[in-house]
């Protein structure tokens, strides 16, 4: 059974398609600059076979009915009436979805109305699902919830203390994000330590354009970094992470600015690495200005790491018992040895040792502590497009047998 995993950005279309129950990958592609004229649409399948090419994908539905043309074009599949299943990544279910669930016109709504929570994802995902359901109207349409892994959380982390009337009449409380990176490379690293999930304490580092970090407990989520909205946390690309809620009206006013959104889109979209460096939101621009001498991007490398090796702290403080590894992931976290290093090298006196030639890795899955390191530590790159696969599988399969 051929199952699509469509993973939507406002400016990317990431998708994968694999034969089911096995697992086995078929093809992958990634549409960039969408929107553009020079759109980039890139696709591996077959065993080693790519295709790339620039050209105009100015909308939504062009990308995705191109995905489809190519799909056959290139001989990916025969028919799209073998694509049985398209699970969609969806950053926010609020605490309705707790589950990854088949998509209805109800359910479509509610992902729709919970935008607010997710305002730069939830609505560009719900359009995809409705271009995808008319593309494939045979082909169970199922959402998967990044919020959904963190519904376990005990009150005494996802609220906040705050009057509790907020969150009984308006839902305010943490809700997280990137739980289905989280939650796929928790299952992997009990895979590669042998060991049932349930039985691990765990910290991984989500570390990418966005970013967060997750303290788990046998095999639950404890806590979370990112909160109300993805904005929360530690220092990203572009989003500021946790800072002192006064400084909004303060800049305001100083600013003459007098629309709250105007604010929130600083702390979205002009800070973070980008804010602090000036030169760019991309890691890797800013480790190369910051090796010309840019004070500002070096600083700004410091400033990232401070604020991952302080949530890492608090987690270990929060673990009921030492955790059995950290488990980096995401475009940085994969990547970036000088990352890593720094944040291990300041956790060592806490028991992470890192060995520096097995940190050489890149994009790769390994073990990269020390043999005597008490907390293990691993790359290990994330698959949300796999576990989106999963869980649209699991809800297709009862239906087609049905």
């Amino acid at each position: 059974m051929y199952i699509m995993a469509i993973n939507a950005g406002s400016s990317s279309l990431k998708w994968q398609i694999y034969d089911m129950p096995s697992e086995t990958r078929i093809a992958k592609g990634l549409i960039d600059r969408l929107g553009k004229e020079d759109a980039i649409f890139k696709a591996e399948y077959d065993n080693g076979k790519t295709f790339k090419c620039q050209e105009p994908i100015t909308t939504k539905e062009k990308a995705a009915t191109l995905i489809l043309t190519r799909l056959k074009s290139l001989n990916i599949v025969q028919r799209l009436e073998d694509i049985k299943g398209v699970g969609h990544r969806i950053v926010s279910g609020g605490e309705v979805f707790k589950k990854s669930t088949v998509i209805t016109a109800e359910v479509l709504l509610q992902i729709r109305n919970l935008s607010e929570l997710a305002p730069l994802h939830n609505n560009i995902e719900a359009y995809y699902v409705n271009v995808f359901a008319q593309l494939l109207p045979h082909a169970t349409q199922v959402a998967v919830f990044d919020t959904s892994f963190f519904t376990s959380l005990q009150p005494v982390n996802y609220l906040y203390p705050i009057e509790t009337k907020y969150y009984s009449k308006y839902g305010v409380r943490k809700y997280g994000a990137h739980g289905t990176s989280h939650r796929y490379v928790a299952s992997r690293t009990a895979e590669l330590l042998q060991r049932p999930l349930a039985d691990l304490n765990l910290i991984t580092l989500h570390l990418g354009s966005g970013a967060s970090i997750s303290a788990i407990a046998h095999g639950k989520p404890v806590d979370t970094s990112m909160g109300f909205t993805p904005l929360a946390g530690i220092m990203m690309g572009t989003r500021s992470g946790d800072i002192d809620p006064s400084i909004m009206p303060y800049i305001m006013e100083k600013e003459h600015l007098h629309d709250i959104s105007d604010m929130i889109t600083i702390l979205n979209k002009k800070s973070g690495l980008l804010g602090v460096s000036g030169v760019s939101n991309d890691k890797r621009d800013i480790d190369e200005a910051a090796a010309q001498g840019n004070q500002q991007a070096q600083l700004a490398q410091e400033m990232f790491v401070n604020r991952i090796v302080k949530y890492v702290g608090s987690y270990l403080a929060l673990l009921d018992d030492k955790p059995d590894a950290l488990v980096f992931t995401a475009g940085v976290g994969e990547n970036d040895q000088p990352v890593r290093q720094a944040v291990c090298e300041q956790l060592q006196h806490l028991g992470v040792k890192i060995d520096p030639q097995k940190n050489q890795v890149k994009g790769q899955e390994a073990e990269i502590s020390t043999s005597d390191s008490p907390i293990k530590v691993f790359v290990v790159p994330t698959n949300e497009e796999l576990m989106i696969a999963r869980d649209t599988y699991q809800l297709t399969e009862p239906l087609i047998k049905d």
